[in-house]
């Protein structure tokens, strides 16, 4: 719960409430939606080469513990996201009814301010009178065994917390999906789904502290299945950011030059129905983690604390 009073920060305090009874209708209709997930998920990777691989996509819970966890990892971010999504709101109403889009990779009008960000988009274009920006994200977090070290799961944990936070202040519809492979014989895939746009919940927000290191990650799968999931969306402007500490590595053979092959191949596929990638390298394989992605999509972020206040302006310049 939020309390209305502000604190000498301006920020508001946060405590956790009791769980409310979950009607019988509504866990059906949360069964319903898992199983949806699971159908569409195996469904996008029957023509890949993780046809064979056993997947079950989980729709973690929450309790009051993770109310607590929520609390504590918030605190000190949400000065920081309010801060930047009172800078961005106005914008949007300014671009919304303004001569000129920014951030174009062509158009008549060319920004010099926008090089220092070498990402190409370098124009700005008429937009016509009914035009506004639009814009989806899709968070995916390597919930792999190596993300305990050095601080990165709680790093991870911040960040897209500072991302979900961040997109209900500016009503941005975003995804957030956790992965690790190998968990059983009978489960060489897991998928989290934490935050889905098709089922929005305002509690979805604790269950991102369900994020956990788990076991080996089958990078190339977990992005396949997200980048469908934003490609069939609406909006114009389709982000897909990774989290992530090391390279690909799973059962049997998923590693090494066939693993980033794999990954390779899928960001071009979905580069070319309008995804756009990140990849925010948070580990030690930083440099395999730029070969696979290349210079233009990688985001080297040395310096942890940094995470959620730099993914959250990267995401507020696609606005």
């Amino acid at each position: 719960m939020e309390s209305p009073d502000l604190g000498e920060s301006s920020a508001p305090a946060y405590h956790p409430a009791d769980p409310e009874p979950v009607s019988e209708e509504a866990k059906r209709q949360e069964r319903d939606f898992r199983k949806k997930l699971n159908r569409d998920a195996r469904e996008v990777v029957s023509g890949s080469i993780h046809h064979k691989v056993k997947l079950v996509v989980h729709r973690p819970d929450y309790d009051q513990a993770s109310q607590q966890e929520y609390v504590r990892l918030s605190r000190g971010l949400m000065p920081v996201v309010r801060e930047i999504a009172r800078k961005t709101l106005p914008l949007l109403e300014h671009e919304a009814s303004f001569e000129f889009a920014r951030n174009h990779y062509y158009g008549s009008k060319f920004q010099a301010d926008s090089v220092a960000y070498r990402d190409f988009r370098y124009f700005a274009k008429k937009r016509p009178p009914a035009e506004s920006p639009s814009l989806v994200v899709g968070l995916r977090v390597d919930e792999s065994a190596s993300m305990t070290a050095f601080g990165r799961l709680e790093a991870a944990k911040r960040a897209v917390i500072a991302v979900y936070e961040f997109c209900q202040l500016c009503h941005i519809p975003v995804l957030i999906y956790g992965d690790t492979a190998d968990v059983s014989r009978l489960e060489q895939m897991s998928v989290y789904a934490y935050t889905d746009f098709d089922r929005t919940d305002a509690n979805d927000r604790f269950r991102l502290t369900g994020i956990r290191a788990r076991s080996n990650n089958r990078d190339g799968m977990a992005l396949r299945i997200i980048a469908e999931r934003l490609a069939v969306t609406p909006q114009k402007t389709k982000l897909l950011i990774s989290i992530s500490d090391g390279q690909p590595k799973a059962m049997e053979d998923y590693a090494g030059a066939y693993a980033v092959q794999d990954m390779q191949q899928t960001i071009a596929e979905y580069e070319r129905k309008g995804i756009t990638f990140l990849a925010a390298a948070i580990g030690q394989d930083k440099d395999v983690i730029n070969q696979i992605y290349g210079n233009e999509r990688f985001l080297d972020i040395t310096n942890l604390t940094e995470l959620p206040a730099k993914l959250v302006r990267i995401i507020a310049r696609y606005l």
